[in-house]
């Protein structure tokens, strides 16, 4: 690959409230791949401007913790403005309307146009219903901060009613998707229900609370080794949740889950663990898409019709070599991005990414986890959950985070927790 010369030299357009003559890099997205990428351009001679609908940046792995009430959504959350200052950057809170590659021009919902020479769209995806009726509607899904604390409101202020009103006794939670999260979210409420409801609503009988899990295909953890995938299917099972194997759904209704083989299961609430796609929006940018509404780009992350923009994280996919949509491939693309405006600002030929497998982490509960490391071993058990801690404590951008979530963590599964819903402040 060699540098196009079309991307460099006198910017195309200047910020209204910056004359800095060095080219302008927007970043769209403050996830992990957006947040990689502004790292990788720290030192390059850009400035470079974050934007994000939200004024901070989520840990998406962690956001059924705070469904399930172990952590606050502060301490998933980093402030995007201060993480922007810290690196060199700006931030600009909006959310992008359109994208015109042409004129290299972005329109925000608030404020003036942004101007660009190099653009990278690392704006993530949003939840996949995969246009079963009535998902939409009824579903939780757990794929932002709010939504995780729609579901906390959910779950407790439905068990607070029936505990006053006696109106029924006991509830049921189906999570659609086998994957992590919904593993994880199923995993970890039917403990929540076999170690907190006793304490927490006396007037409740734990044993007519139902959390079923509902996947399409014949197992869990479908990407897992086997021996991982038939350990977690155990784990779930010992901790009393029904496993719906090899199960399409049909319909969600407001409280029911209908089964493409007739089956209805009632839900009080149904939430919805699978299935991403791209905004709606992106049809709109004049970009090529592939499957899910992924932006179609080259080898080198770049875009073939506009090699000024380049595309990192879920939002994009390397047509002849697609990559899984987790953590790790949308930091190391939201890094390889940054370095290729680098080495393009340089004069240097761009690089194909190539993504480094280091594996991956699920968790059932407490002390129970499965970790299928890249060219390692195959864990499970307490070692698997102490590792999937320590990864993900790591992983998170602050000190405060990291402080906070490990007290969180090492709360609710060392110590004896019981009688506690949901902690600290909702907000």
């Amino acid at each position: 690959m060699t540098a196009d010369p079309s991307t460099r030299g006198e910017p195309t357009g200047t910020s209204i409230t910056d004359a800095d003559p060095r080219p302008h890099v927007v970043v769209l997205g403050a996830g992990f791949a957006g947040i990689a990428a502004v790292r990788a351009l720290r030192k390059a001679p850009v400035r470079v401007t974050l934007v994000d609908r939200h004024s901070y940046s989520t840990f998406q792995p962690l956001l059924y913790q705070v469904a399930t009430g172990a952590l606050n959504p502060g301490d998933i959350t980093y402030g995007a403005r201060g993480f922007a200052a810290h690196t060199g950057a700006r931030f600009r809170k909006g959310e992008v309307l359109t994208i015109d590659p042409e004129t290299r021009t972005i329109s925000l919902d608030v404020g003036p146009d942004l101007h660009y020479d190099y653009l990278v769209i690392a704006n993530g995806v949003t939840t996949n219903y995969f246009g079963v009726p009535g998902a939409a509607e009824n579903a939780y899904p757990i794929y932002t901060r709010a939504e995780a604390l729609a579901v906390r409101d959910r779950m407790t202020g439905y068990l607070d009613h029936i505990a006053a009103t006696g109106e029924r006794r006991g509830a049921s939670v189906v999570v659609v998707g086998g994957g992590a999260t919904g593993v994880e979210m199923a995993g970890t409420l039917a403990e929540l229900r076999n170690t907190v409801l006793p304490d927490r609503y006396p007037e409740l009988d734990p044993s007519e609370v139902n959390v079923v899990l509902v996947e399409m295909t014949d197992r869990v953890l479908p990407p897992f080794a086997p021996r991982l995938r038939e350990y977690a299917a155990a784990q779930l099972r010992a901790r009393g949740v029904e496993l719906r194997l090899e199960a399409a759904v049909k319909e969600v209704r407001p409280d029911s889950v209908l089964l493409a083989d007739g089956t209805e299961l009632e839900a009080q609430m149904t939430v919805w663990a699978t299935g991403v796609s791209a905004h709606e929006r992106v049809k709109s940018w004049g970009l090529r898409q592939g499957k899910g509404g992924r932006i179609v780009v080259g080898g080198d992350l770049r875009v073939p019709e506009h090699p000024e923009i380049l595309v990192a994280g879920d939002i994009g996919v390397i047509e002849d070599d697609p990559l899984p949509q987790l953590a790790q491939p949308a930091l190391q693309s939201g890094g390889h991005a940054g370095r290729t405006i680098a080495r393009l600002l340089a004069g240097e030929p761009t690089e194909r990414f190539h993504y480094k497998d280091k594996g991956t982490m699920a968790t059932i509960g407490r002390g129970s986890a499965v970790a299928d490391i890249a060219h390692g071993p195959k864990l499970v058990g307490v070692l698997a959950w102490l590792i999937w801690m320590f990864v993900h404590v790591l992983a998170l951008l602050g000190n405060r985070n990291r402080i906070m979530v490990s007290l969180g963590l090492t709360y609710r599964y060392l110590a004896q927790r019981r009688g506690q819903m949901v902690v600290g402040d909702p907000g």
